[in-house]
C-alpha cells in the first residue's frame, strides 16, 4: 500500500491546511503521490511533489511528467490558469525538484495514456514552487537507460531513482519483512551475532580489522555466523534466525559481492526433512504473496552424484533438458586416439546430445569449441546426424558397433548434433556443464518466467586439494558425516558422504546448510581428516570444542543468500541490481571512492605501516 491510497478525498483536501515544519515548503504538504490520482479524483485539489522526468512545450501549454517513488503524474501549466506558474515552468529541466498545487481533471480526448495508472487524468497547476535545481544528469533517469554500469554506479543516487531499481529494492524490503514475520511466527528468536570476531581457516579470505587497543592483533569480519549460531544451540535457544551481513574477500562475479546479506537459521533436535519442510513453507509464502506464483511442493531432491553425472554441476538448471551422458565404456576401444588416451590416463568421456542441432553452422560449432576451452578442455569433438549418415571429422574412427552403441545409449535421431569431451572428470563436467547452459540460452530452451527449485543432497564430506596436498571440506568442517560412513573417516575420507544440502533455483545456489557435528570426538576426527592438528584445532576452535562438551544437542541449519534470491525473483541480471550501494567487480565503490588510503595518524594508532610493493 502506498502512502496516500487509504485516504479519503476530504482527507486529501484537508491535509493541505495542516501546519508543517518545512519552511521552504511554505506550509504545503504533499497530499497525493504521483501514482494515486485516478478518474474518481477529478475535481480534487492536490499538492504533488517530486522530480521532473521530462518537460514538453506544446504551443501555449507546458506539460511536465512529475515523478516520485510511486510513479508519474502529468501536470499541465496553462497561462490562462496561472501566468506566473507557466512562466516559471519554462525554466524547468530534468531532475529539478518541484512542488505543484492544482486541480485534478480528465486528460483531453485522445491524450489518455493507458500505460500509466494515472493515464486518464492530469493536474492543471495553479501554483509552482521550485524546491531545488539540478545539473544535467549524466544519463536519463529511465528504466531503459543507455549508460555503462560504471557511470551508473558512480552516480548511484541517480540510478536508484529509476523505477526498476526502486521496485527491486522495494521487493527486497518486502521479502525481509515477510521473512521476519514468517519465522517469528514459528518460534524462532532473532539474535545478532558479533561483526568483529576472529579469523578462521577454510573457505574464502577474511577481511581483517586491526585492533587499536590490542596492537598487532586483528579482528575478522564474519564470513558467516556459523560458530556463534551453533553455540546458541548449545545455549538452549533451539530456534535462531538472523538477517545478517557477511563478508568475503574473494573474486567477484554477477552473483557475488564482498559484503552480502543472508538469512541465517539454526535449530536443535531436527533432521534434514524438518529443514526442507520449513524452507519450502517460507519460499511458498514469499513467492505466493509477493510474486503471485504458486510453486509445486515438495521440491525435487537430487543427489550430488546424480547432479554431477547428468548436468556436470551441483547447481543444475532444471528448466530444460540436454543431460550429459557418460560413454567412456563405449568409446574406450574405438580407433579415436584422443578418447583412448583420456581413458588410459584415468579420465572419462561424456556426450551431450542436442536434438535438432543440425542447423548449427560450422562457425557456431567452432565458437562452441573455443567456449569449452575456457573451462580447461583441450578440445571438443562433434557429430551431425544427417539423413545420409554421420557427418564429422571423427566419424571414420568410430566403428559400426561403437556407433550403434552410442545411438542406443544417447537415443540419437536424425537432425541431432552430439558433442564429446574426453579428459579428467572435473574438466569434462565443467566443460559440458557450462556448454549445456550456453546452448540452452542460445537455442531458446529456457523459460525466463519459470522458477525451478531442486534440493541437492548427499555431498561428499571432503575433497582433495591438489595445491595444498590435503583434504578440504566441501561445505565446512562442522558438517556431520553420514552415520553409516563414520568408519571411513580415517581410512577413506573421500568416500564419506555428509549430511549437507543445497537449494538451487534456476542453476544458482541460493542456500545451503547441514546437520552439524554435535559430539566433540566426531569433530576431532573430522579435523584430523582435514589435516588440522589438535594444537591448531585448539588454538582456532577451542571455544567450540569446549562448548561441545557441555551437552550439545543434535542441531542443524541453513543459510540463504538474500541478494541472490531477490535477484532471481526480480529477473535481474546481477545482484548489484538488488543492492542499494554495491561494489564493482574489483571490490570498489565508485560513488565514495572506497577503499581509500588511511591517514598516517590512524595507521600509527594501529601500529601499522604500509609499504609499496608489486605482486609478482
Amino acid at each position: 500500500m502506498n502512502l496516500f491510497e487509504s485516504r479519503t478525498e476530504n482527507e486529501l483536501t484537508d491535509a493541505q491546511e495542516r501546519p508543517v515544519a518545512f519552511d521552504q515548503l511554505g506550509g504545503w504538504r504533499k497530499t497525493a503521490d504521483c501514482s494515486s490520482l485516478r478518474a474518481r479524483n477529478v475535481g480534487l485539489e492536490a499538492v504533488l511533489m517530486g522530480w521532473v522526468q521530462r518537460r514538453r512545450d506544446h504551443g501555449g501549454l507546458i506539460f511536465v511528467d512529475l515523478r516520485d517513488r510511486e510513479g508519474i503524474t502529468q501536470v499541465v501549466f496553462d497561462p490562462q490558469i496561472s501566468q506566473e506558474a507557466h512562466e516559471r515552468a519554462g525554466g524547468l529541466r530534468s531532475e529539478y525538484v518541484i512542488a505543484v498545487a492544482g486541480k485534478t481533471r480528465f486528460r483531453p480526448e485522445g491524450m489518455v495514456n493507458p500505460k500509466l495508472p494515472t493515464g486518464e487524468i492530469e493536474v492543471a497547476v495553479t501554483e509552482l514552487r521550485i524546491l531545488n535545481s539540478s545539473k544535467t544528469p549524466p544519463f536519463q533517469v529511465e528504466d531503459d537507460v543507455e549508460a555503462s554500469e560504471n557511470i551508473r554506479l558512480k552516480y548511484r543516487y541517480l540510478d536508484l531513482r529509476r523505477p526498476k531499481l526502486f521496485h527491486n529494492l522495494l521487493l527486497r524490503h518486502k521479502v525481509a519483512q515477510l521473512t521476519r514475520d514468517c519465522f517469528n511466527g514459528l518460534g524462532f528468536i532473532e539474535v545478532e551475532t558479533p561483526v568483529l570476531t576472529r579469523s578462521t581457516p577454510e573457505g574464502a579470505r577474511d577481511y581483517l580489522v586491526p585492533s587499536r587497543v590490542n596492537p598487532g592483533k586483528f579482528f575478522a569480519l564474519p564470513q558467516s555466523p556459523q560458530l556463534f549460531k551453533q553455540i546458541l544451540m548449545i545455549a538452549g535457544f533451539e530456534r535462531y534466525y538472523q538477517i545478517v551481513k557477511c563478508f568475503r574477500d574473494e573474486d567477484l562475479r554477477a552473483d557475488r559481492q564482498p559484503e552480502f546479506t543472508q538469512l541465517d537459521l539454526e535449530m536443535s533436535f531436527i533432521r534434514e526433512e524438518d529443514i526442507f519442510d520449513l524452507i519450502e513453507g517460507w519460499i511458498d509464502r514469499i513467492f505466493r504473496e509477493l510474486k503471485g506464483v504458486s510453486l509445486s511442493f515438495p521440491f525435487p531432491r537430487m543427489t550430488y552424484s546424480e547432479a554431477m553425472d547428468r548436468y556436470g554441476t551441483d547447481r543444475p538448471d532444471t528448466r530444460f533438458g540436454l543431460p550429459l551422458t557418460e560413454v567412456t565404456d563405449i568409446v574406450a576401444e574405438s580407433d579415436l586416439r584422443v578418447f583412448r588416451q583420456a581413458v588410459e590416463r584415468g579420465g572419462i568421456v561424456k556426450a551431450l546430445r542436442v536434438s535438432g542441432g543440425k542447423d548449427l553452422s560450422r562457425k557456431e560449432l567452432d565458437d562452441l569449441i573455443d567456449f569449452v576451452k575456457i573451462f580447461g578442455a583441450q578440445g571438443m569433438a562433434w557429430i551431425k546426424i544427417q539423413p545420409e549418415g554421420w557427418q564429422s571429422p571423427i566419424a571414420k574412427f568410430l566403428q559400426q558397433g561403437v556407433q550403434q552403441a552410442l545411438e542406443q545409449r544417447l537415443g540419437i535421431e536424425t537432425g541431432d548434433v552430439i558433442f564429446f569431451v574426453a579428459d579428467q572428470r572435473k574438466v569434462v563436467n565443467d566443460s559440458l556443464g557450462n556448454l549445456r547452459v550456453r546452448l540452452g540460452q542460445q537455442l531458446g530452451l529456457i523459460d525466463p518466467d519459470e522458477f525451478n527449485f531442486v534440493w541437492i543432497t548427499d555431498f561428499p564430506l571432503v575433497e582433495w586439494d591438489h595445491e595444498e596436498k590435503r583434504y578440504t571440506s566441501v561445505h565446512h568442517p562442522f558438517t556431520s558425516p553420514v552415520e553409516s560412513d563414520m568408519a571411513l573417516i580415517e581410512t577413506e575420507p573421500e568416500k564419506v558422504k555428509s549430511r549437507a544440502y543445497d537449494l538451487v533455483l534456476n542453476g544458482i545456489e541460493i542456500g545451503g546448510g547441514s546437520i552439524r557435528i554435535h559430539q566433540p570426538e566426531v569433530q576431532r576426527r573430522v579435523f584430523d581428516a582435514l589435516g588440522i592438528s589438535a594444537e591448531e584445532a585448539q588454538e582456532k576452535f577451542g571455544f567450540l570444542l569446549e562448548a561441545l562438551q557441555f551437552g550439545a544437542p543434535p542441531h542443524g541449519g541453513v543459510a540463504f543468500g538474500l541478494d541472490r534470491l531477490v535477484m532471481l525473483m526480480c529477473g535481474a541480471g546481477s545482484i548489484r541490481d538488488v543492492i542499494a550501494f554495491p561494489k564493482t567487480q574489483k571490490a570498489t565503490c565508485l560513488m565514495t571512492s572506497a577503499p581509500s588510503e588511511a591517514d598516517v595518524n590512524q595507521l600509527l594508532e594501529l601500529c601499522l605501516k604500509v609499504e609499496s610493493y608489486s605482486r609478482k
